[in-house]
C-alpha cells in the first residue's frame, strides 16, 4: 500500500515498538475466549491505520445495508501505535481490544505463539471454506497451534524488481535477459559506466535494520530466519547465498550506501539507483513520489537468487482477525468475511487505499491488466499477479522476529564494513539467536 513512510520503515518502527513491549518474551496466553461471546449484532469496532483504515470505511455503508443490526466503527489507531495497543491488550487477556484487529504478517505468528487464546477461532465460524481462495503461501500463516484459522488474509505484497528502462537501454542491457542476480550483477558495471548509477541502495552500517533485501533473497529461495517448525535457519545455505549476493554487489561497487533518514528516497529522486527491489505497494509510491520520472521506470519479476531458481516471493502481508475477548465475535466475523471475500468490496478498498488484495478472484477485474502511464504503459499490476500465480512459500516470522532481525542486521554490517565471510557471520548470528531464544537450529 502507498504509505507516507516506506513499508520497510513502518516495519522497523513497528518491530522496535514491539521489542520495547517484550513480545518475544511474553508467556501469557491471554485467554480471551472465556471472556468473549458470539453476539451477532450490535456495534463492533475495527482497529487499522492510515490508508487501510480509510479503505475499510468504504466497505461500511454496503455492509451495514446488507447486515441490519450491525454497526461498524473503523478506528485509525496509527502505525506503530497499533502494535503497542494489540500487544498490551493480548497480554491483558483481551482487555480494551477492538472486535476486529488489522495485523501484519510480522506479528501474527508471534501473537499466535505467545497468546494462543487471544484471537478467536475463525474455523468454527466458517473460515476454512476460503482456504484456497487466497494467494498461495498465506493460509499457513493464519493457523494456530490448535490447527484452526485465526485470521483472513487481506493485503498481499509480491516482490518485483523496479528498474530504470532508460538506463538499461543506454547501457545496452536487455531486461529480458536478466533471470538471476548473477545476470544483473554481470550487467551492473555496464549500467554504472553508461549512467553513473549504482544498482541499488542499502544501509551498510545498519543504522536501522535494513534487511528487506536480504529477506527477499531468502524468500525467493523459500527460506527465512525460521522454518515452518520454528527452528532457526539463519545460517542455512539459502541465507548464505543471500548475503553472498549482497557482498558481491558491494565488492563490485554496485551498492550505494543509504545510511541516514531519507537517503534512499533522495538517491532515487536524483536518478542514482538503477533498480529498486520492492513489493507491489511501491507501484503507486514511485509514481507519486517521483512524477518527473514518468515513463522511465518498468517492473519485472525479481531475478532468482540462484540461477534457474524461483522468481516469486510474498514478502509481506496483512490480515484481519477477531479478538477472542469480543462480545460480538459472529458480527465481527461477518464483517471480515464481507470485506475480504467479495471481489467488489476488496477491489473498492484497493482503489481507495492501494491495498493489493490477497483474494485471487479480485484479479479478474480489468484494473489488474490495465496499462499504467507512469511505467510507459506497462501493465505493471499484471506483472505482480503473474508473480503470485507462480506460487510462494509461507514465511514464518515467529515471536522472535525482532531478535533475528537485529542479529541478521549485525551480520550484514560485518560483511559490508569489515569484509567478514557471509557464512561465518551468519553462523555466529544463528548461534546467538539460539542462545537468546532457546530455539533449536535446523539441521
Amino acid at each position: 500500500m502507498p504509505h507516507q513512510l516506506s513499508r520497510r520503515q513502518l516495519l522497523q518502527l513497528a518491530t522496535a515498538s514491539a521489542a520495547g513491549l517484550g513480545l518475544s518474551a511474553c508467556g501469557g496466553s491471554g485467554s480471551g475466549d472465556s471472556a468473549g461471546a458470539d453476539g451477532d449484532s450490535g456495534r463492533i469496532t475495527v482497529w487499522s491505520w492510515t490508508t487501510a483504515a480509510e479503505a475499510l470505511r468504504g466497505v461500511v455503508p454496503s455492509f451495514e445495508r446488507d447486515n441490519p443490526g450491525i454497526e461498524v466503527d473503523i478506528q485509525d489507531v496509527g502505525n506503530p501505535a497499533i502494535w503497542d495497543k494489540i500487544t498490551v491488550g493480548l497480554a491483558s487477556s483481551g482487555k480494551g481490544l477492538a472486535d476486529v484487529l488489522h495485523i501484519g504478517v510480522d506479528y501474527l505468528p508471534g501473537y499466535l505463539e505467545k497468546f494462543p487464546d487471544g484471537l478467536a477461532n475463525l474455523s468454527r465460524l466458517g473460515a476454512d471454506r476460503y482456504k484456497s481462495d487466497f494467494a498461495q503461501g498465506l493460509w499457513p500463516t493464519v493457523i494456530g497451534k490448535d490447527k484452526a484459522a485465526h485470521a483472513l488474509p487481506w493485503e498481499v505484497n509480491p516482490l518485483g524488481l523496479f528498474y530504470r528502462q532508460d538506463y538499461f537501454e543506454k547501457a545496452g542491457v536487455d531486461p529480458a535477459a536478466i533471470s538471476s542476480w548473477d545476470d544483473l550483477i554481470a550487467a551492473g558495471p555496464k549500467i554504472r559506466a553508461a549512467t553513473g548509477a549504482q544498482l541499488l541502495g542499502l544501509d551498510k552500517p545498519g543504522t536501522t535494520p535494513d534487511m528487506d533485501f536480504f529477506q527477499n533473497l531468502m524468500q525467493l529461495q523459500g527460506a527465512f530466519y525460521f522454518n515452518q517448525e520454528g527452528k532457526i535457519t539463519l545460517a542455512s545455505q539459502e541465507a548464505v547465498q543471500a548475503l553472498t549476493i549482497i557482498k558481491r554487489l558491494d565488492d563490485g561497487g554496485l551498492l550505494a550506501d543509504t545510511a541516514g533518514q531519507g537517503t534512499r528516497k533522495r538517491l532515487l529522486g536524483q536518478g542514482k539507483l538503477a533498480t529498486s527491489p520492492d513489493p507491489a505497494w511501491a507501484v503507486e509510491y514511485l509514481a507519486t513520489k517521483f512524477p518527473d520520472q514518468k515513463g522511465k521506470w518498468r517492473v519485472m519479476q525479481p531475478p532468482a537468487a540462484v540461477p534457474g531458481g524461483g522468481r516469486s516471493a510474498i514478502v509481506n502481508s496483512t490480515y484481519l482477525a477477531v479478538a477472542a475477548s469480543s462480545k460480538r465475535r459472529r458480527a465481527a466475523w461477518r464483517f471480515i468475511e464481507y470485506a475480504l471475500t467479495k471481489p467488489a468490496e476488496i477491489n473498492r478498498m484497493f482503489t481507495s487505499g492501494g491495498v493489493f488484495p490477497a483474494l485471487g478472484a479480485a484479479y479478474a477485474d480489468p484494473r489488474f491488466s490495465a496499462p499504467h502511464p507512469f511505467y510507459g504503459g506497462q501493465k505493471v499490476l499484471k506483472t505482480f499477479v503473474d508473480t503470485l500465480s507462480s506460487g510462494s512459500e509461507a514465511t514464518n516470522f515467529t515471536g522472535d522476529y525482532t531478535r533475528a532481525l537485529k542479529l541478521a542486521s549485525d551480520a550484514q554490517s560485518r560483511v559490508l564494513l569489515k569484509d567478514a565471510d557471509p557464512a561465518d557471520a551468519l553462523k555466529d548470528a544463528a548461534e546467538r539467536l539460539a542462545q537468546q531464544t532457546g530455539r533449536q537450529q535446523a539441521a
